[in-house]
């Protein structure tokens, strides 16, 4: 008798509970989807890629009128000329004497008017004349004259007045130095006013309308003086003359073995040059300057360009080393006037390189982001080495004071990690590093200071750039490794009214999360419970924000116990997701009833799932992950407001409208319903669930099927739930689906037999549509594979024999077959199957020994009893 209520206390143990051994091993990790205890999977919330380039997306919360354009135009004025003048390392003193001004009226600049002297008026005019000629006008406002001289070619002639205009300018020069020096005080140092010599066919911005070139003066050991009076470090100008320096011939070209006819941009006055520099300038520069100024053929400039880039990288002139560096960016800011991308590549690498700053740095960066925008340059872009450059400026630049340059920089950024082949290129070149610094330096600016507003546009490209490189698994790596979670989780916080920034990083979060080691690198930051929670409660409507959020959090709380628990520990955070739940709930129902009363008429079909739908799936998702924890779930289980919104899910929403949406919640009212907990909102609603459970068994859905199946196993424990199943016949289709030749459904479907094997009363059934012989044959198709679901099948015979003296008139024709197939079944030699690898035969044998061999032993043993009896 005592042994007979044993056995009853066995078989009564409810659906899917099985023996766990003291010592969990590695090979139960398999048995986890048998597990009625179960996490959810989803897919990663969808983002559509920008059809256009820019800024900010259309889905930006900056208002236009508060953010940076992404359009905008650039032209040569862009860029301050004035800017690229290299400063002057000496403080001069002023001249006593300030050579009088005269306008041209023809087109009003400046010259510079020289002291009366004996000459006459017709060599005056001979030399004017002279100047005109050797000022005229070339292509465009160039800089460089129209011919260059290579230095081993002869001297040109000059034209015949020529040599006069000089004699005239030196004698010139001479009764202007004599009359300097008669109203100049001597200060121990001897002071002496030159002209430079030599006199080119240069045209800069101020020669643009024909007027004649400045005579630059320049005292020895004092500043410069311009045309107009003022000083030379007072206005940005270009020289047409050049310095002579005591013991030196008149000509400096001919000194350093130049014969011809100096051309081209000249010596600045107070240039401290070497004579190697001054060599390479006039040998490898100047003739590739010559040659953008006269040259038409974008190719040809794009050419060129790629020489001057090359003679610079050569001699490592890039940066601030070159004396004249001035000058050459004046030609380059010129061409970007025209209308080529592939031009304009080639500037901007090398304006960067030159390591411009201020207004030149910006109107630079503008370019590349400019050329970037355009998809159809990914190709180009590849070839050449902008990257390099734009990751340098993040690299060194001031980010306060750059701000706006730093933005567009990491504009263009961000194009290009939208290409697969530059996106591979960043990783190599250590881009994850480089913007991650930048964040840093971006995360010590406070709220108070006047560039946090400004900076925050920054940040929104440098996390959209991270976004995209999260994609490759080398710069998953690095960022785990450089604590990019700390740093992403400090901007969150900071930044938690700017949406587009908590966008995101949130879309960062939300695929790094969906791999094991970033989401436990994640979890352990225990901070980000609190900060997600503070997001959820401060946009609740915006479902892009919402929907990752929820799904970072199902994927946290999917694998262990410890981010169950912060989560659930973190102040008002079930308060929070049943807020949601009502929110998307509602939603939902609004949208369905527009729908139903306007979609038709409009004959539009609702796209399942919809945004709301979406949000409920990964909500759903987080409180069955949650519920596998035995404390959070017995409390799940007492949340009535919780089981009711799950309920309400399987009463509106059809299976067959979103699927995935319907099984969730299935799950999740499965796995609460295991807690038998006082007060427990299920056991409350059980029948309730029943009837949705039964119309979810009625549908199309095979995995809905499965799910209402399962929630019946833990359900069919109640005796009300049992008499539900025989009153709407259930059971008949519980026997139909042991002919499904599915192991995971004949294991769903033979445990809501069990469980009503255990009443008596209702044992009879199992020979109603020959239950008997379809649980014998799920034990020989799949008993050696499956030893749980070979214990299930075992148990539910027990049961179902316990009451019946006659084993014939108990298992009729399927007695002989069950005997021989247990007793070949509980022979280890023939029932294990040693090919397996290691860790399916140790998960084999432990189910074997635990959970089917102690049945089977008791079965085989009652059927041969019975037979011993009998004869």
């Amino acid at each position: 008798m005592q042994a007979s209520k044993k056995k009853n206390t066995e078989k009564a143990e409810p659906f899917y509970k099985l023996s766990v051994p003291k010592q969990k091993t590695s090979s139960e990790i398999i048995s986890e989807a048998r597990n009625f205890l179960r996490t959810l999977r989803t897919q990663r919330p969808f983002t559509p890629t920008e059809e256009q380039r820019r800024l900010f997306g259309s889905g930006s919360s900056r208002a236009p009128q508060n953010r940076p354009p992404s359009v905008f135009s650039l032209h040569a004025s862009s860029f301050d000329l004035a800017e690229s003048r290299p400063v002057s390392g000496v403080r001069l003193s002023p001249l006593k004497h300030k050579p009088v001004l005269v306008t041209s009226a023809k087109d009003e600049d400046s010259s510079i008017s020289f002291p009366k002297t004996l000459a006459d008026a017709a060599e005056i005019r001979k030399v004017s004349n002279a100047r005109a000629r050797l000022f005229r006008r070339t292509s465009w406002g160039n800089f460089l004259s129209a011919k260059t001289v290579p230095p081993d070619q002869k001297e040109e002639k000059l034209d015949s007045e020529q040599p006069a205009m000089i004699s005239n300018l030196c004698r010139t020069n001479n009764d202007c130095l004599a009359e300097q020096r008669s109203n100049t005080p001597q200060n121990g140092e001897s002071k002496q006013l030159i002209c430079n010599e030599h006199i080119s066919r240069l045209e800069s911005g101020d020669f643009i309308k024909g007027t004649s070139g400045k005579l630059l003066f320049q005292m020895r050991g004092e500043r410069s003086v311009n045309s107009d009076g003022r000083f030379a470090d007072e206005e940005q100008q270009l020289p047409c003359e050049q310095v002579k320096k005591p013991g030196t011939s008149l000509s400096r070209s001919r000194s350093t073995g130049w014969k011809g006819r100096e051309t081209g941009l000249q010596v600045e006055t107070g240039i401290n040059e070497s004579v190697e520099e001054e060599i390479f300038w006039h040998t490898k520069i100047l003739p590739i300057l010559h040659e953008l100024e006269k040259e038409d053929n974008v190719e040809n400039l794009c050419l060129a360009c790629t020489k001057l880039c090359q003679a610079l990288n050569e001699e490592n002139m890039f940066g601030k080393r070159l004396k004249r560096r001035n000058v050459l960016l004046k030609i380059l800011y010129k061409l970007v006037d025209i209308d080529s991308d592939p031009l304009c590549l080639k500037l901007t690498k090398i304006i960067l390189s030159m390591k411009v700053d201020g207004k030149n740095l910006l109107s630079v960066c503008k370019l590349a982001f400019k050329i970037c925008r355009n998809e159809k340059n990914d190709y180009i872009i590849q070839n050449d080495g902008l990257l390099d450059c734009l990751l340098e400026v993040l690299r060194t630049e001031d980010l306060q004071k750059n701000n706006e340059a730093l933005l567009y920089c990491m504009g263009a950024i961000k194009f290009m990690s939208r290409n697969a082949v530059l996106l591979n290129e960043m990783v190599k070149k250590g881009a994850v590093e480089v913007l991650l610094q930048l964040m840093k330096q971006i995360n010590n600016i406070k709220e108070n200071d006047r560039y946090f507003s400004n900076l925050g546009h920054v940040l929104v490209q440098l996390t959209a750039t991270l976004r995209n490189l999260a994609d490759l698994a080398p710069a998953r790596c690095q960022l785990i490794r450089s604590d990019a979670v700390s740093e992403l989780c400090v901007a969150l916080e900071q930044r938690m009214r700017d949406k587009d920034v908590c966008t995101y990083v949130v879309r960062i979060f939300s695929k790094l999360s969906s791999y094991n080691d970033f989401s436990a690198a994640l979890a352990d930051c225990s901070r980000c419970y609190i900060l997600f929670l503070a997001l959820l409660n401060k946009h609740p409507k915006q479902q892009d924000l919402v929907i990752r959020i929820l799904f970072i959090l199902g994927n946290l709380t999917a694998k262990n116990d410890q981010p169950r628990e912060q989560l659930f520990q973190e102040k008002g955070s079930i308060n929070t997701l049943i807020s949601l739940f009502q929110t998307y709930h509602e939603l939902d129902l609004n949208a369905q009833k527009w729908y139903q009363e306007k979609g038709r008429e409009l004959k539009k079909q609702p796209k399942h799932p919809s945004e709301a739908e979406d949000v409920l799936i990964k909500l759903i998702r987080v409180l069955a992950n949650l519920s596998v924890h035995p404390s959070i779930g017995a409390a799940l289980a007492a949340a009535h407001h919780v089981v009711e919104l799950l309920v309400t899910v399987l009463e509106y929403k059809s299976v067959d409208e979103c699927e995935e949406l319907v099984i969730n919640a299935a799950i999740t009212i499965n796995n609460l319903s295991y807690y038998k907990v006082k007060s427990s909102a299920v056991q409350d609603e059980k029948l309730h669930i029943a009837e949705m459970l039964l119309k979810l068994l009625m549908s199309n859905s095979m995995d809905g099927i499965v799910e209402a199946v399962r929630a019946f196993g833990n359900l069919s424990q109640y005796h009300e739930i049992c008499d539900f199943i025989i009153q709407k016949k259930i059971h008949k289709f519980m026997i139909a689906l042991l002919d499904a030749k599915n192991q995971d459904v004949c294991f769903s479907a033979c445990g809501v037999l069990l469980n009503l094997t255990v009443d008596k009363n209702k044992q009879a059934f199992l020979m109603e549509e020959g239950g008997i012989g379809k649980l014998v044959d799920c034990l020989q198709d799949f008993g050696p594979s499956d030893w749980q679901l070979a214990c299930l099948i075992c148990k539910t015979l027990w049961n179902y024999s316990e009451n019946n003296p006659s084993v014939a008139s108990c298992f009729g024709e399927d007695t002989e077959t069950l005997l021989v197939l247990l007793t070949s079944l509980l022979d280890a030699e023939l029932a294990l199957d040693y090919s397996l690898d290691r860790d399916v035969r140790d998960y084999h044998k432990l189910y074997w020994e635990r959970e089917f061999k102690p049945v089977a032993e008791k079965l085989l043993d009652r059927i041969q009893n019975h037979q011993s009896f009998q004869l």
